[in-house]
C-alpha cells in the first residue's frame, strides 16, 4: 500500500460512521482479513458499504471500516478508494426560519 506524502489525519476524516459508500476499486486480501487467503477479492469495485469505524494507519492515513452488507464482510479501505454514495443530511437539523 502506498500512501500519498502528506499526512492526512491532520485533517479531519473525509467520511462519518454511517456514511454510505462505493468501493472504487477491487479490495483483496492483504493478510488481515482471517479466513481468507492472501489475495481473495474482498469486496468489488462499485460495491456498496457504510462506514462503521474509523482509525488510522501509521499516523498518517485514516482506514475506514467498511461494512458491505451483500458479503457480510467489514473491510478496511482508505479514502481514495471510496466515494459518497448520497448527501448527507446536517447532523443538527436547521431551522429555515432563522
Amino acid at each position: 500500500m502506498r500512501l500519498p506524502e502528506t499526512i492526512e489525519i491532520d485533517d479531519p476524516p473525509t467520511f462519518d460512521m454511517g456514511d454510505r459508500v462505493r468501493i472504487l476499486k477491487l479490495i483483496r486480501n492483504d493478510g488481515t482479513f482471517p479466513g481468507k487467503e492472501v489475495g481473495a477479492p474482498l469486496a468489488q469495485k462499485g460495491d456498496i458499504g457504510y462506514v462503521v469505524g474509523i482509525g488510522t494507519y501509521l499516523q498518517r492515513a485514516y482506514i475506514y471500516s467498511v461494512h458491505f452488507l451483500e458479503s457480510n464482510y467489514v473491510v478496511g479501505c482508505l479514502g481514495r478508494e471510496l466515494e459518497l454514495t448520497e448527501d448527507r443530511p446536517p447532523l443538527i437539523p436547521q431551522d429555515d426560519d432563522t
